[in-house]
């Protein structure tokens, strides 16, 4: 809960991804209510619309549209309420109003109600003596069970408890009881008893209009002699007969306990307090608490703590805490060396004896049922059970409140479940906020929040404790607000940099943002936390929003204080590298890296020796996080140590060195005994590639050559460890070596097994040149057999893919050299190899279970034959001859009139790219002037390839130029027979050529 939303309850945990969607929630900030005048003429409307259904459900949608958009500013009706109440009241008391009329307009009032609240609306309902007997009769006429017209049973159930409220004996209104046919007639206060009674028991909205109802009619000092007592015993043998086991059942006890917390709430203490007893006996028969039912445990959680402050006077507490100077300019001027305690304490002296507290035993079980009531699985319940907690405690004399704390601190155990930890957080925050919690209990309560600011439980493949985390926001926030900064001064190291680490490194925006704006209460409030107002300028509501910026950018500039870098290292090491989300624990690798230039020394002496025992312990996600953290602080400190122009080992001992080198030998086991592979692997790969940017003194070592020669995911650390340690004084690779290595790769590429095949293809073409240099026609030859289709792996789609990209970025690697050889450079004894290869992933049109899979070959051989010619058009353009430019442009032509719309753009985009080059332009392109005029340079980047109404148009031109005509056909049949009806209608629509 951020900012505004620390009023309300503790909010829930938010989807988590490494960039959350919904982050900045645009919100329209209005000014005033603009529409009152359209709104009044829909009111004004009604009578003419309320006859044709069509036209009352737009009617009605229309106003709903409009008095929606005030949900989160409802305040702004407040002006208007009174007319449009009044405008709809007089369709009401219309008598020529029909029916459906007088339930359209009651449905707009609730319309209304619902967005202002039925608080507000009460006393603008007109409540003179002559409104009681109409009223009545409407209600009287209605049918409990028409479920089209609940909205006008609510409200006139709201309407009479308002009138309920005029100062006159109910008896004055009944007159003469017998009616002309000689029968008594009922009296006024039984009517409305009974209806109560009605409503109380229905399954919809009325019921709450009823207890409303109950509340202001129950407690009129007529009413409350003669009636009271049979209510009470009417509603508590309704809830004795009742069972929440059944729909019926939980329907009637949710009626009963709503009209009893209602009635106890509103009651005098004095009339109350006698059923009290009573009523809670009934009360803990019922077992709410093993009911399933969340709105039945909510209502008795209520009627339970309305009972308790029934039991206590209602005398504010001698003893609390109250707050001095209240201002936040004083605040902020303040020095920290200055500041005073301003603190009163009523009665703070002991030689002023309390007066004497009258506590019933009942308390006890109040209490007790609170207590429990924070542990229960829904946070309404527990909410309702804090607020339960500081509204009894203020009224209990000093110990016995000291008692309910020492209990309330019960539920901070780690036997205790994630909601008695939220239960919990939310009755300190409550106590805190009403000054209930002296500050000799705060040296108890902050360790126990501290904790709960970090709580994160392991559920399965997930975790729990994000509403905690969220809770014990709530705390800090309130406890800023409650106490002098004196009080606080010995905890603020503890209590900011706690507030800072949940702002930036937890994992739920809706965490972030709720530690944030407790940050910010705490820097207004009370004036001394470190470095306040420049971390609140980086970490405020809004930039949180984003958990990326928040781990690499903020946490850097954060840490930049020294009284946080510690804490924030400390805190990623102990709590986030083992996050159960891998994201998490591959962003606090990040982070670690970018802390580590605050605390260079910090990091390799204490963080690393801590990490290096962890990389190779036996929890997974603990070695998966260590590894790479070892890995980023390594290339962190070996960087910054060529910055200070020291060696690359400065920050390392042997120790260390020897620690890092043993992650490869525990790795290498784990990997060749199955074990944590789809995480090791990538972890592995990055150490070894962190340690080859590093420069780190390993060079000939056998095991990281052979976890990489065994390895197929190792690509993105080969160029790294290649260039590093594969590479002698002169920049030439050692014979014995590359041949080994390249044998080794081109001989994996006829595995029998897909996915070693893609990653071998990767790995070559990750090679740096001085290993191809000598082998590049081994290396073209072994990744031209993979893309050749045999029936043993017809379906191995993805490592044709993978080889016809290796195959162009080898080319780049190596370079070109007309004149070369073809062992060296892309020549001309080559090129016209490696574009048959490329040309014939063209053909490439394999299906299979997952569908077209030989469009990734298409895709994988158009972005190829495109890199390799802009290569040779920048180097020597004369290699590229007329008859390989035409086949490249006609196979991407025909591609161009693809059925797939993916597959398609992609086609259409490298047509135009090689077709507009011009650094220097591609020779050769047949017909380059028809082309140009039908595909303009400056459409190049606006037309949408994806949408077959621009697409086809297009492509359908080319049937005009004699070179194209028979792919583009050949496309366009292809594409025809297909299963896309959009595309299949556009083909139709087409002029004949």
């Amino acid at each position: 809960m951020a900012l505004g939303e620390m009023d309300g309850a503790a909010s829930e945990p938010e989807e988590g991804g490494s960039q959350e969607p919904g982050v900045i929630s645009a919100r329209n900030i209005l000014e005033s209510f603009t529409e009152s005048q359209e709104v009044g003429g829909l009111i004004g409307n009604l009578k003419g619309v309320f006859g044709d259904l069509v036209t009352r459900e737009m009617t009605v949608e229309k106003f709903i549209g409009i008095m929606d958009k005030y949900q989160e500013q409802p305040h702004l009706l407040d002006r208007h309420l009174e007319w449009m109440m009044n405008s709809l009241l007089a369709i009401v008391r219309d008598n020529g109003s029909p029916p459906p009329l007088v339930h359209l307009a009651f449905k707009f009032l609730y319309i209304i109600t619902k967005v202002r609240g039925y608080k507000r609306f009460l006393p603008l309902f007109p409540h003179e003596v002559g409104d009681l007997q109409p009223v009545l009769d409407m209600l009287v006429d209605q049918n409990p069970k028409d479920s089209e017209t609940w909205e006008t049973r609510y409200m006139l159930l709201l309407w009479l408890s308002m009138i309920c409220l005029i100062p006159f004996d109910l008896a004055r209104f009944d007159g003469n009881i017998t009616s002309e046919e000689g029968h008594a007639r009922v009296p006024t206060m039984d009517r409305i008893l009974k209806i109560a009674k009605c409503y109380l028991v229905v399954s919809d909205k009325a019921r709450d209009a009823a207890a409303v109802l109950v509340s202001k009619f129950i407690v009129r000092p007529d009413v409350r002699q003669k009636r009271m007592p049979d209510f009470l015993d009417w509603t508590l043998s309704m809830l004795s007969k009742s069972s929440f086991q059944t729909m019926e059942g939980t329907v009637v006890m949710n009626g009963m306990l709503q009209a009893l917390a209602q009635l106890f709430k509103h009651g005098k203490r004095e009339d109350c307090l006698p059923y009290a007893a009573t009523v809670l006996e009934c009360l803990d028969n019922c077992k709410l608490s093993e009911s399933n039912q969340m709105v039945l445990r909510k209502l008795g959680m209520k009627l339970v703590q309305r009972l308790g402050l029934t039991f206590v006077k209602p005398k504010v507490a001698k003893w609390r805490y109250q707050r001095g100077c209240r201002s936040l300019a004083a605040n902020l001027q303040a020095q920290s060396s200055a500041v005073q305690n301003q603190m009163i304490i009523v009665a703070a002296n002991e030689a002023d004896k309390e007066e004497e507290y009258d506590i019933p035993g009942e308390i006890e079980n109040v209490v007790e049922q609170l207590l429990v009531g924070l542990k229960d699985k829904d946070t309404i319940v527990r909410w309702s059970a804090a607020k339960g907690i500081g509204r009894i405690t203020g009224r209990l004399p000093k110990e016995l409140a000291d008692d309910v704390i020492g209990s309330l601190l019960d539920c901070f155990s780690f036997q205790e479940t994630d909601n008695a930890w939220h239960g919990g957080c939310l009755a300190l925050a409550e106590l805190g906020r009403r000054g209930l919690l002296l500050p000799s209990r705060i040296s108890d309560v902050v360790p126990v929040i501290l904790k709960a600011l970090t709580y994160d439980e392991k559920r399965g493949a997930c975790s729990v404790g994000s509403n905690v985390r969220d809770a014990a926001c709530y705390v800090c926030w309130a406890f800023a607000r409650a106490y002098d900064p004196a009080e606080l001064i010995p905890f603020i190291s503890q209590i900011s940099s706690a507030l800072v680490i949940a702002a930036v490194f937890d994992r739920d925006v809706n965490c972030r943002r709720a530690a944030s704006a407790a940050f910010q209460e705490n820097v207004g409030r009370q004036g001394t936390f470190p470095h306040g107002i420049d971390i609140l300028t980086a970490a405020d509501y809004f930039a949180v929003g984003n958990r990326v910026n928040c781990y690499l950018t903020i946490s850097v500039y954060i840490a930049s204080f020294p009284e946080y870098t510690q804490p924030m290292i400390d805190h990623l090491v102990n709590m986030k590298i083992n996050h159960w989300d891998s994201v998490i624990r591959e962003l606090s690798t990040k982070a670690l890296h970018n802390l580590t230039q605050r605390a260079p020394e910090y990091m390799a002496n204490v963080v690393l020796p801590r990490l290096l025992p962890l990389s190779v312990g036996t929890d997974l996600h603990t070695r998966h996080g260590a590894i790479l953290a070892c890995a980023e602080i390594t290339h962190a400190l070996c960087k910054l140590a060529e910055e200070n122009n020291r060696s690359r080992t400065y920050y390392f001992n042997e120790k260390s060195l020897e620690g890092l080198k043993q992650i490869h030998q525990e790795a290498l086991f784990l990997l060749c005994r199955g074990l944590g592979g789809e995480l090791m692997r990538p972890a592995v790969c990055t150490l070894i590639e962190k340690l080859s940017l590093s420069k780190m003194p390993f060079r000939g070592d056998p095991i990281i050559a052979k976890v990489l020669m065994n390895d197929e995911s190792a690509v993105s650390a080969l160029a790294a460890l290649c260039n590093e340690y594969y590479i002698n004084e002169n920049g030439e690779a050692d014979p014995a070596l590359q041949d080994e290595l390249v044998t080794q790769y081109v001989s994996e590429l006829q595995n029998t097994e897909e996915m070693i095949r893609c990653g071998f293809s990767r790995a070559l073409g990750a090679l740096p040149r001085f290993l191809l240099k000598g082998r590049l026609q081994q290396v073209l030859e072994g990744l031209k057999k993979v893309t050749l289709i045999s029936p043993a792996d017809v379906s191995f789609a993805e490592a044709r893919r993978d080889a016809l990209i290796a195959i162009a970025k080898v080319c780049q690697t190596i370079g070109v050299n007309g004149e070369g050889t073809q062992e060296e450079y892309v020549c001309k004894d080559n090129v016209t190899q490696i574009y048959a290869t490329l040309l014939s992933g063209m053909t490439d049109y394999t299906t299979d279970s997952r569908g077209d899979v030989g469009g990734w070959v298409r895709e994988a051989a158009m972005t190829s034959l495109m890199e390799v010619t802009l290569l040779l058009v920048q180097n020597e353009a004369e290699l590229i001859n007329a008859n390989i430019c035409k086949q490249i442009m006609c196979w991407l032509a025909q591609q161009s009139a693809e059925k797939i719309d993916k597959f398609r753009a992609h086609a259409g985009s490298v047509f135009l790219t090689l077709l507009h080059f011009d650094h220097p332009p591609v020779p050769h392109i047949p017909h380059r002037e028809e082309l140009e005029r039908i595909f303009p340079r400056s459409e190049k980047e606006t037309l949408n390839w994806n949408a077959a109404s621009e697409a086809f148009p297009r492509i359908t031109q080319l049937l005009g130029l004699p070179t194209y005509q028979y792919y583009v056909l050949l496309g366009l049949s292809v594409s025809v027979g297909g299963l896309t009806e959009t595309t299949v209608r556009k083909q139709n629509s087409l002029p004949v050529w």
